[in-house]
């Protein structure tokens, strides 16, 4: 078998000539072999606190991508690791005694003594200094004794530490407890299992990382004694508070192994556990502001961390001493290379930590989940982290995702959202929304020629629902002079000639009407004159729940009366009796983003002392008094939505449990949806922007509050509307800037998608152009004939 001995080629470049390593985990270990494998005479010193048979954990999980790089960059590991790997592809789901399983994933995965075996030979075929079971020096001692410090040290890293007021870390501790186990057996596949036991749900994750094997050596010695016969990697988890119910805080360590070998026997064939120094622990999200300071720079765990569930951690560490070690070579001088580094690595890391973060979140809600049908819980699982798509599945294991779409009722050929959905008495021909979208272009609150062109261009492109902006209640309701409104009759008949277009021109669209009124957030300029920046002249008087204002510079609002409470809740019933005469097929009370309705129903913005103040009972009492007056003003058979703000993104705010007794109210009085969005309550918001971004919130709701809801937030393809409606995160998706871009969005996704059917009708005049338009030659013949016919 090949060895790693032997020295590459160096690069001209030798700098830094010094080099020190704090930490002896694949990171640290990897990037002292590339550092020296680049330049021979350079001086690499690494400090480690144990030696690879004391190390924790089990088997590793790499990517083909991350070979892939460490193949061109040190094709003697590679090629050792190589024979090494265990590969396979299945992903197995156990769940109340029913087996689902999805192919074509590709993983390859080794033991972590094994893989620390590997980079041991080779840092010391390439003449690294290792200083095994040593600490350290302190590492301001070594900034100034080398060229380059690298801490490697882990997730408790003492250098980031030490440097936390340049580093500034977030350590985010979660909600479940977990160990790291091994079985001495290779699993065929990747496997979770769930059980549900009387103290609460747990689950299992395992994967093999050997698999047995009649050569019982390898290029570095003997082969262990349980890889002869395959091992895998297990890990048990579950809540805190199913642990503490399980009794789990009070056992020995040798009982905790028994009593998890005795709750999964059946994955386990009832073999044993073992342990290696396991201990229950809760998982520790690292995010450092920034990771490097002069000649010291942090790696690995050390700099972020990404929850097992997705496999990372080694992989990101190896992917981080690749790019280092490029940056180190690429730029003459420290802090050109160090900030290359942060800047070439951080964006890649925040998107894993996003994923990461998703699934996490997922199994620490995983109770909600279980009674989920068997092969859309397994979808469910499969796309918690939002990488997986149902496209990507199809792809992978297209009999697995037709029995998903079957579970989820697709007639043949059709993909999810262009599913019928009811609400009420509509019938929506598929499962799109145009998300409502500020024109702020009406004159005197009366929607003109843009406003029939916008929505109709988009009712006839396709959407199943297409709504208004938020239009006001009355004039002092405005955002900003820009805004429509419902207040008068010549804008009712505005809104008739808008409803009429959509009906008529695009049968099978419904168009709704998003009623608010903008609370403290109002008499601003247009949005593209400064958003939230108040009028230069002509202001409003504002009112709200508390005489708070927006932000700094922004108007003082008045406290509203009770007796102002009763008006302004007539305002929303004349304004929805408006609406149902203008022709709309559905109304949604605007309750989100800190415009009136919502800021009572924030603790920031509602400091009222009255009945209308206080506990979150108390906060929703106004919102619902206005629900129900205009619900029973509303004709019954039409269907009422509310849009509320999920979370504020801001300390002391709502919170997604709130969220969730906020859905029950309005449900028990009678919503048919809650659209869920996010934020905008508060200037000093913090949101965590990323793909798809606010859909737990939805998936939350949905689950916890059993009532429809409608997914929002950077929700841009059709394969994440198809992945969020077949997992069950929502029963329809709201897009707007994708609408914005292309009003035809959802008929392209049709033909996108080979659909033809009456999820996705083309009006009459466009039906030439329902085919994507050919691009390159068409003059070459058709190919005819095929090897063997």
């Amino acid at each position: 078998m090949t060895t790693v001995a032997g020295v590459g080629t160096p690069a001209p470049g030798t700098w830094p000539s010094r080099v020190a390593i704090i930490g002896g985990g694949p990171g640290g270990l990897y990037t002292a072999a590339l550092l020296k494998r680049r330049a021979p005479d350079r001086q690499v010193t690494l400090w480690e606190r144990t030696m690879p048979d004391h190390t924790f954990g089990f088997g590793v999980v790499l990517s083909d991508e991350t070979l892939g790089g460490m193949e061109h960059a040190d094709p003697a590991v590679h090629e050792v690791l190589r024979q090494n790997v265990t590969r396979w592809d299945d992903i197995e789901i156990v769940h109340r005694n029913t087996r689902r399983t999805a192919g074509g994933h590709g993983f390859a995965a080794l033991g972590r003594r094994r893989l620390l075996e590997i980079l041991h030979a080779r840092c010391h075929a390439l003449g690294v200094d290792l200083r095994p079971h040593t600490e350290a020096p302190p590492v301001e001692r070594l900034a100034q004794t080398y060229d380059l410090v690298v801490a490697a040290d882990g997730v408790h890293s003492a250098t980031r530490g030490a440097y936390a007021d340049v580093f500034r870390p977030r350590v985010t501790a979660h909600r479940c407890r977990y160990i790291w186990l091994a079985a001495d057996f290779a699993f065929d596949a990747f496997r979770f299992e769930i059980a549900e036991t009387e103290h609460g749900v747990m689950q299992l994750h395992g994967y093999p990382y050997a698999h047995p094997s009649p050569d019982h050596h390898t290029s570095t010695g003997p082969r262990a004694p349980q890889d002869r016969s395959g091992a895998s990697t297990v890990i048990v988890e579950m809540r805190q508070e199913v642990w503490h119910a399980a009794g789990f805080d009070e056992a020995t360590p040798g009982e905790s192994v028994e009593r998890c070998a005795k709750i999964f026997a059946d994955a386990l064939g009832g073999r044993p556990l073992r342990s290696n120094n396991s201990a229950w622990t809760t998982f520790r999200t690292v995010v450092n502001e920034r990771w490097s300071h002069g000649n010291v720079v942090l790696l690995g765990d050390a700099a972020h961390t990404a929850h097992f569930s997705i496999g990372s951690g080694t992989k990101l560490a190896v992917e981080d001493a690749l790019a280092l070690t490029a940056c180190l070579e690429e730029h003459p001088d420290p802090r050109t290379a160090l900030t290359a580094y942060e800047e070439e690595r951080k964006p890649v890391v925040a998107a894993t930590q996003r994923a990461a973060r998703a699934s996490l979140e997922w199994f620490e809600n995983l109770a909600l989940y279980v009674d989920q049908p068997p092969r859309r819980f397994a979808f469910n699982l499969l796309t918690r982290s939002r990488r997986v798509t149902h496209d990507n599945l199809r792809l992978r294991d297209r009999d697995f995702t037709a029995g998903v779409e079957r579970e989820f009722g697709c007639p043949p050929g059709t993909p999810p959202m262009f599913t019928p959905f009811r609400l009420r008495g509509l019938t929506l021909r598929n499962r799109v929304v145009v998300s409502p979208m500020d024109m702020y272009s009406a004159v005197d609150g009366v929607p003109g020629d843009l406003h029939l062109v916008h929505l109709g261009a988009r009712a006839l492109g396709g959407a199943g629902l297409v709504m208004t902006e938020m239009v006001c209640v009355s004039p002092e309701g405005r955002i900003t002079p820009g805004c429509a409104g419902l207040y008068t009759g010549r804008q009712a008949e505005a809104w008739r000639r808008i409803t009429g277009f959509v009906h008529e021109r695009a049968p099978g669209t419904a168009i709704g009407v998003q009623l608010g009124h903008c609370g403290r957030k109002g008499s601003t300029r247009l949005m593209w004159e400064g958003m939230d920046e108040p009028l230069p002249d002509g202001n409003w008087p504002l009112v709200a729940a508390s005489p708070l204002p927006y932000k700094p510079g922004s108007q003082l609002p008045r406290e509203l009366s009770r007796a102002r409470l009763t008006d302004l809740r007539e305002q929303f019933v004349a304004a929805a009796g408006r609406a149902a005469r203008a022709g709309f097929d559905l109304l949604e009370l605007h309750c989100a983003h800190g415009y009136l309705l919502s800021g009572f129903l924030s603790p920031l913005t509602n400091r009222r002392t009255d009945a209308y103040g206080g506990s979150l009972e108390r906060r929703l009492r106004f919102p619902l008094e206005v629900f129900d007056a205009v619900r029973a003003g509303w004709p019954e058979e039409r269907p009422m939505t509310v849009r509320i703000s999920a979370t504020d993104w801001a300390d002391g705010g709502t919170t997604a449990e709130d969220a969730v007794e906020i859905a029950r109210a309005f449900a028990a009085h009678g919503a048919d949806a809650i659209d869920v969005s996010t934020g905008q309550v508060v200037a000093e918001e913090a949101p965590e922007y990323g793909r798809s971004y606010q859909t737990p919130f939805a998936d939350r709701i949905r689950h916890e509050a059993r009532v429809p809801v409608i997914a929002v937030g950077a929700i841009s393809s059709w394969d994440d509307v198809n992945s969020l409606l077949l997992a069950g995160r929502a029963d329809l998706c709201a897009l707007a800037r994708p609408h914005l871009y292309d009003p035809h969005w959802t008929l392209h996704a049709a033909a996108e998608q080979g659909y033809e059917g009456p999820g996705a009708v083309w009006p009459a005049p466009y039906r030439a152009g329902s085919r994507p338009p050919r691009t390159g030659r068409t003059d070459a013949p058709e190919p005819r004939l095929t090897w063997g016919s």
